[in-house]
């Protein structure tokens, strides 16, 4: 019987000659690798402007590392090899930059933001205000861990001016970022949470709804910079440039932040 062995080899010959044309692992080596540390607060929008941003620097292949700006100001300080910082909080940067951690002259404010109050859907509480968070018909609540998240600080300092914190404080369930805080309200592990305006515009509205805008005396504004010690200088300013960007700006702002002119 004939077997066209001839034939299978020049057909795998040619499918490895396609594969190596599509995909070359010498292309992926050569692009520049910029580590971006981002407040979990920023995942959606971050993850939106690293895809746009690589498209338009194609020699640039961003990995984002996202958590609470307290936690990435630590990972900095440990000498973890950061190129970029953008922080929910400007007491996070100001740590850096006393330390000499950041170069000051790349730093800007680039988004802000709002406090929300959010409940599980269908839970029996919605429509509560901060007021009733003291009732006996609240067990739980949740909110950022102050010492890491700044959406706990900007939280804390709410329920302080509300003169609620001691009242309430024994009900506190800590969260490592914002993002925990809304897998707590939307299981219903919790009976409210803080988060940013943001993160609730993120969020699946079948599982939960906002029950109040929080005032803060502090402004929520998220400053970036880039680290001192970033051997990648050049494109830390190209990510920087564009987050500053219309184009940047824009995604923010759709994303629900604060961008300026709005």
């Amino acid at each position: 019987m004939y077997k066209p062995v001839g034939g299978l080899i020049l057909a795998f010959l040619l499918l490895a000659v396609v594969m190596y044309t599509v995909y070359d692992p010498q292309e992926e080596d050569s692009k520049t690798k910029l580590t971006v540390s981002a407040a979990a607060s920023l995942t959606e929008s971050f993850l939106q402007i690293e895809e746009e941003f690589e498209e338009a620097h194609p020699d640039i292949d961003v990995v984002l590392n996202l958590a609470g700006s307290g936690t990435l100001r630590m990972q900095i300080e440990g000498g973890a090899p950061i190129d970029v910082f953008a922080s929910a909080s400007q007491k996070h940067m100001d740590l850096l930059a006393e330390s000499g951690l950041i170069l000051n002259s790349t730093r800007s404010n680039f988004a802000g933001n709002s406090l929300v109050m959010i409940v599980p859907s269908g839970s029996g509480t919605n429509g509560v205000s901060m007021a009733d968070l003291t009732s006996e018909e609240v067990g739980k609540v949740a909110m950022g861990d102050p010492d890491t998240a700044p959406v706990g600080k900007y939280t804390k300092e709410a329920l302080e001016d509300a003169f609620l914190w001691d009242e309430i404080s024994g009900k506190i369930v800590y969260a490592e970022n914002v993002k925990q805080v809304i897998v707590y309200v939307e299981k219903a592990e919790v009976d409210a949470g803080f988060v940013y305006s943001s993160d609730y515009m993120a969020a699946d509205k079948n599982r939960i709804e906002m029950a109040a805008e929080v005032p803060v005396n502090s402004s929520i504004s998220y400053p970036i910079a880039v680290v001192s010690s970033s051997p990648e200088k050049e494109a830390a300013g190209k990510f920087i440039d564009f987050v500053l960007s219309q184009e940047g700006q824009t995604i923010l702002e759709e994303h629900g932040f604060i961008v300026d002119g709005n």
